[in-house]
């Protein structure tokens, strides 16, 4: 782990793996919450987490890298549910990538609970942990100018929500009507960090 002063008031921390980023992320919440931390902004990414509003860099620095990070346990709180299609066009290319039939990837998906690591790319877009790295799959090579909102993806290690149309190049392996980002409900965003997801399968309409 390495901790890096960022300005006078934000430490970016770096370490080796996704999972290490959500634990880490899980503990500086946990010490903010029991105030044993002072800080402003946590915010995590794939393998950082960045740290603003802090007041002493690199004292907090010499801290975080001494402190152990227990691994990251399962949260109490109930998982959001996310009704899904499992239409997407991608969905025959995915299953050959796997070396399953499509409806199997459908039942692989929803059958696991995901985890989002970190958020980014466009209000609401969670980074979603949780298939086993065998089921990775590489970006489209050629991405789309327009992906749909809703639309349920793949890209490496992640699973994605589409929460507006935009460019993309995903592969799509279904669609949600859930509202991912609604700036007139509190939180605007359905996923945050940490957060429990489980896609449920709906029949096409």
């Amino acid at each position: 782990m390495k901790a890096l002063p960022v300005g006078e008031h934000a430490l970016l921390v770096e370490v080796a793996s996704g999972e290490a980023a959500q634990a880490l992320h899980a503990e500086l919440l946990r010490r903010r919450a029991d105030g044993t931390l002072r800080v402003g902004e946590i915010v995590p990414a794939a393998r950082t987490v960045l740290l603003d509003g802090v007041s002493d860099p690199d004292r907090l620095a010499e801290r975080i890298t001494r402190w152990k990070i227990p691994p990251l346990s399962a949260r109490a709180d109930e998982a959001i549910e996310i009704p899904v299609r499992y239409d997407g066009p991608d969905l025959t290319e995915v299953a050959e990538l796997w070396g399953v039939p499509p409806d199997e990837v459908a039942r692989i998906h929803a059958a696991t609970e995901f985890r989002v690591a970190f958020c980014g790319f466009a209000p609401g877009f969670g980074y979603l942990t949780g298939l086993s790295t065998r089921y990775d799959v590489p970006r489209r090579a050629t991405p789309r100018t327009a992906v749909p909102a809703g639309s349920v993806a793949l890209a490496g290690p992640y699973t994605g929500v589409y929460p507006r149309s935009s460019p993309g190049g995903w592969q799509l392996i279904g669609t949600t009507d859930a509202v991912l980002w609604d700036h007139t409900r509190v939180p605007a965003a359905l996923l945050a960090p940490g957060t429990r997801v489980r896609f449920v399968p709906v029949r096409h309409s």
